[in-house]
């Protein structure tokens, strides 16, 4: 990693936008080879709940390892992981529901295709009921005013029980429907796994570049705010790409399936290093996240579809959390 690190510097003032162009690369690699599990016969809701996640939420989890392992700040990794979770929920799904609608029932009314839809459906809501009751756990964690190791384990322990429950379903899904996945999933899994090492040579390399700035000529935070904008690119061209598609299903389970990777997990991976203190920010923003989660769930449970007028009011939202947050 080291003559990692050398070769980049060596590029002198080029080396950041090198460093963005290869996160940028290394995720647009990811991004294609889910496309092609996707081409392949994978449902979109298992794309969205299972490989999307962890794939457009890698640049999180390396940001919240590198910041651990260079003594960083607690209150960074919470605004990274709070600006992606409201962000997803409001901008990434607001967009392009704005853009391209949402349809509530299938075309093609028949049998199958319509349970199909009933079962996206449930298995969405289910999401948001977990990004809801996430977000509430980690506020009641805060609620002494900071996030000790304890807490960090006991927010990792949560997020491997939620997966286990993911892999269950969809293990169970396969035996009900004799459905296998495609012998090239190994390659797939290699090619993502080589995406995963560019994001973090890219974000370890921007990390510690970041912290070697000198204090007076950068502003308290603004790593935590800079890398939430660079990390929520890739979630972003999975959202308007799938939403050209007219896949809106997988624009939805993959935006508030990735909620799940940065609470509890991001989080948890911080705290288990250095004790994070819990300042108002977090206790707003964690309020602002359970409306927008709730909301989303009543639209979903109720109308089957986030009707154009919300999504409008969900930009609004965004705004408002970045006022809030930059104020």
């Amino acid at each position: 990693m080291e003559v990692v690190h050398q070769v980049i510097s060596s590029l002198g003032a080029f080396a950041p936008v090198t460093c963005i162009l290869l996160f940028l690369l290394a995720s647009l690699l990811v991004i294609w080879r889910l496309e092609a599990l996707s081409g392949q016969g994978v449902e979109g809701t298992v794309l969205g709940t299972l490989f999307m996640p962890f794939c457009s939420g890698m640049g999180n989890i390396v940001f919240a390892l590198v910041l651990a392992m260079n003594a960083g700040k607690g209150e960074d990794v919470l605004i990274n992981c709070l600006f992606n979770n409201i962000t997803n929920l409001t901008l990434l799904i607001g967009g392009p529901v704005l853009i391209w609608s949402m349809a509530s029932i299938p075309r093609k009314k028949t049998k199958a295709v319509v349970l199909e839809h009933k079962m996206g459906r449930l298995s969405l809501a289910l999401n948001l009921v977990a990004a809801l009751f996430f977000s509430l756990f980690l506020w009641l964690l805060a609620a002494d005013g900071k996030l000790t190791r304890m807490d960090g384990f006991v927010l990792l322990l949560l997020f491997v029980f939620w997966q286990c429950f993911h892999i269950y379903d969809v293990k169970k899904t396969n035996l009900l429907k004799k459905k296998t996945y495609p012998l090239t999933l190994p390659l797939e899994v290699f090619l993502l796994m080589l995406g995963a090492a560019g994001v973090f040579i890219s974000a370890d390399w921007l990390v510690q570049w970041f912290q070697s700035l000198e204090s007076e000529a950068v502003s308290s935070n603004v790593l935590g705010w800079a890398s939430g904008v660079l990390m929520v690119l890739p979630n972003a061209i999975l959202a308007f790409y799938y939403g050209a598609k007219n896949r809106m299903d997988v624009v939805y389970t993959s935006q508030s399936g990735d909620a799940h990777i940065c609470i509890p997990l991001c989080i948890g991976i911080f705290a288990i290093f250095s004790d994070i203190p819990a300042s108002g920010f977090l206790q707003r923003s964690l309020l602002i996240l359970m409306g927008l989660c709730l909301a989303h769930l009543l639209f979903v449970v109720i109308l089957g579809k986030l009707p154009r007028l919300a999504a409008a009011v969900l930009l609004g939202a965004f705004g408002y959390f970045l006022w809030t947050g930059l104020a």
